[in-house]
């Protein structure tokens, strides 16, 4: 029989305040709309029986992990963290906007830097063996883990490639359900699932494009 795992992205957060400036991204709580993607996501996995509820540590995964099983026990896994940007101001301001909106596209080569910081080799390297350790653990059926965009990028990846690749076109909605189910062999049986907007309807905009946007300012 196959395991069950649900891999969530927390819901959303605001990374600049109104004027354009960045707030500490390990900070950031959900906003409204980021805490009703939480319910909503609640909502959708009711009636299942989760053995185990995994989030990164960070603010904006437990408090969407509380939202989304309020009664399960959350285990912190450092691990999970979202891939680590350097300072906006180290970045050129002619790179400035590449570097944003294309931080994730097709295949990202290992070395490169995500917004100047951490490179995408050591985000898997961080987050390859705790999918393992997870994995080698038979005591559990069904689990829910709650983590970020990059680092689902990378699970999706290993899920599909079962190499060190980084496929960067996996778009993850905030509050974003995908149900991944593991045997012999990993299935993919629904990626960037969004209950409140299953069919994608309120954008066309990536997620780094959407926080460009915010940096940018009206």
């Amino acid at each position: 029989m196959r395991r069950r795992l649900y891999l969530m992205r927390h819901g959303e957060v605001a990374y600049f305040d109104a004027d354009g400036r960045p707030v500490p991204p390990d900070a950031v709580s959900l906003t409204a709309d980021g805490v009703r993607q939480a319910e909503a996501a609640g909502e959708l996995l009711a009636g299942v029986a989760l053995d185990r509820v995994i989030a990164s540590g960070l603010p904006r995964t437990m408090e969407t992990a509380q939202l989304v099983a309020p009664r399960s026990e959350i285990e912190v896994w450092p691990e999970l963290q979202e891939i680590k940007g350097a300072r906006l101001s180290s970045i050129p301001p002619d790179e400035l906007e590449e570097t944003f909106v294309h931080a994730f596209r097709g295949v990202v080569p290992l070395e490169k830097r995500f917004l100047g910081g951490e490179t995408i080799g050591a985000l898997l390297d961080r987050v390859v063996p705790a999918l393992g350790r997870l994995v080698a653990d038979e005591a559990w059926d069904t689990a829910l883990v709650v983590a970020h965009g990059a680092v689902n990028r990378a699970i999706l990846s290993w899920a599909l490639t079962g190499q060190r690749i980084f496929l960067g076109h996996f778009e993850q909605a905030p509050g974003c359900v995908n149900v991944l189910d593991i045997g012999d062999e990993w299935i993919v049986r629904a990626v960037n699932v969004a209950p409140l907007d299953p069919v994608h309807a309120s954008t066309r905009l990536t997620t780094m494009e959407s926080y460009w946007a915010q940096y940018r300012g009206p």
